[in-house]
């Protein structure tokens, strides 16, 4: 069954951030993300014909936001830049055929970065956001969703048995629960949180400690789909008792580790969701969102910590922390 058919620098004082008309969180070098972001203002002029402006309300913190934060895609980005890459907010002004936007929530999407308390935004991706869906839902609407929709859609996983690694990332856990209702036979998750393992286990998933070698090996050799999110030691071992016919999507590298190049063969596929971007039509673009938002109605995603944009370093710290909530960063009601 295919998923579509399924249901740097010195930070501003804390008390001067009030005056700043429309602060974001940016960085003009990479380094750690504690080290070189910083609060500041960014300006606001007159909207181009070709934009729309957005209020932002709520954007989510994701590995993906950090990673390009740290240096790993200094090949195709040049600071200074503002960081996050989705979200949610208000459209507030807007031109032509836009200005039936006015008023309504959308997701500004691949343009300039979401952790900013206003974007200037293209309004042809801008994707309309349905009035039951939440914002702390429709804040995390795209990366995780889409990844884990294409992938089942590249990659079905009916009459699967399913192993996922990271099982308690946001990612898997759309991967786990989708995978069960496009008819995988089984999931089981590989999870270093014990205090997740109830949630998994509630989805349907069998879970997994990392340590659990033996069990882990036992669940890769009747995988017939690997979805990965760490690479490394992990991967590796997955590897070794995958049988010859099982493929592992490699979709991260949470543990900053590759695959063994020893085990690099057909059985593995990468995924990277810019690479699907790439060509997307913007039809199809739009299309996959209708698709997305009726399969968001019915699905478990994790609760959220809210932080004010002048906390960032604490929602980082968060982040970063044994934690049971997805950190976002409440930008206005």
């Amino acid at each position: 069954m295919n998923v579509a058919t399924a249901h740097a620098t010195t930070r501003p004082a804390a008390h001067c951030l009030s005056a700043m008309a429309a602060p974001a969180l940016r960085y003009h070098r990479f380094g750690s993300p504690l080290s070189v972001l910083n609060l500041e203002p960014m300006p606001t002029g007159e909207l181009p014909l070709e934009l729309m402006r957005v209020d932002m309300r709520c954007a989510p913190i994701n590995p993906s936001d950090l990673i390009p934060i740290t240096g790993a895609y200094r090949h195709r980005l040049t600071p200074p830049l503002v960081a996050g890459h989705e979200g949610v907010g208000v459209v507030t002004q807007a031109h032509g055929p836009w200005q039936q936007l006015l008023g309504q929530r959308v997701l500004p999407l691949r343009g300039p970065g979401t952790w900013a308390t206003r974007i200037d935004c293209d309004p042809r991706l801008a994707i309309p956001v349905p009035d039951d869906i939440p914002d702390e839902v429709a804040a995390r609407a795209w990366i995780n969703p889409m990844a884990a929709l294409t992938m089942l859609n590249r990659w079905p996983v009916a009459g699967c048995h399913v192993l996922l690694t990271a099982a308690g990332s946001g990612c898997a856990q759309l991967l786990g629960q989708w995978a069960l209702y496009c008819g995988a036979r089984s999931v089981t998750g590989i999870c270093r949180h014990p205090e997740q393992h109830q949630t998994l286990s509630d989805m349907g998933i069998t879970l997994l400690g990392q340590h659990e070698h033996e069990a882990i090996a036992a669940a890769a050799g009747r995988a017939e789909r690997v979805f990965d999110a760490t690479g490394g030691a992990l991967a590796d071992h997955i590897l070794a008792y995958l049988p010859g016919d099982g493929l592992l999507i490699a979709y991260g590298l949470l543990s900053g580790a590759p695959i063994s190049p020893a085990l690099m063969g057909p059985r593995i596929r990468r995924f990277h969701l810019r690479d699907h971007l790439i060509g997307l039509a913007l039809q199809e673009w739009h299309d996959t969102f209708t698709t997305l938002w009726a399969l968001l109605r019915d699905i478990d995603m994790p609760p959220v910590e809210e932080f004010a944009l002048n906390q960032w370093q604490q929602a980082l710290e968060c982040f970063d922390g044994v934690r049971s909530a997805k950190p976002m960063f409440r930008l206005s009601h």
